[in-house]
């Protein structure tokens, strides 16, 4: 996919895609997507690394999921979480979070990112998404 093939509608959610977690995110967020904003797509993909290196981010350094909405912005570490809840329904998680310095939540996400595949396990591979569910991710 050229990256200007991007839905320019919809917010693009970046992920490790042989992480248990971050599938288990990916699972909740398209479950609770009530007005279909996101699509998805893992961080070692093609469309992944492309969209990386669109924004400027180098696809080796990057473990984490990225939150991108197109000619806007794009969120990473706790942002991108925050980012996520408020459109699914966290909103008093999201309020709560946001009392606290951007530091301290960073902190917080990269101690459970590094923790996450022996707290969660590892796949060997990426998920294979239902028909219904591929739709959501970019092709």
């Amino acid at each position: 996919m050229d990256i200007s093939q991007i839905p320019k509608d919809k917010i693009i959610l970046l992920f490790d895609g042989v992480c248990n977690l971050c599938d288990g995110l990916v699972q909740y967020v398209i479950k609770h997507d009530k007005k279909d904003i996101f699509r998805f797509d893992s961080l070692q993909s093609e469309n992944g690394r492309a969209i990386l290196k669109h924004l400027g981010v180098d696809p080796e350094k990057m473990d984490s999921m990225v939150v991108y909405v197109p000619g806007k912005a794009y969120y990473v570490q706790s942002d991108a979480a925050l980012e996520i809840g408020k459109h699914v329904g966290w909103k008093i998680p999201v309020a709560l979070a946001q009392v606290f310095p951007k530091s301290l939540r960073d902190t917080v996400y990269r101690y459970v990112a590094r923790n996450r595949y022996k707290w969660y396990g590892k796949k060997d591979q990426c998920m294979l998404p239902t028909p219904e569910i591929r739709a959501k991710f970019l092709r």
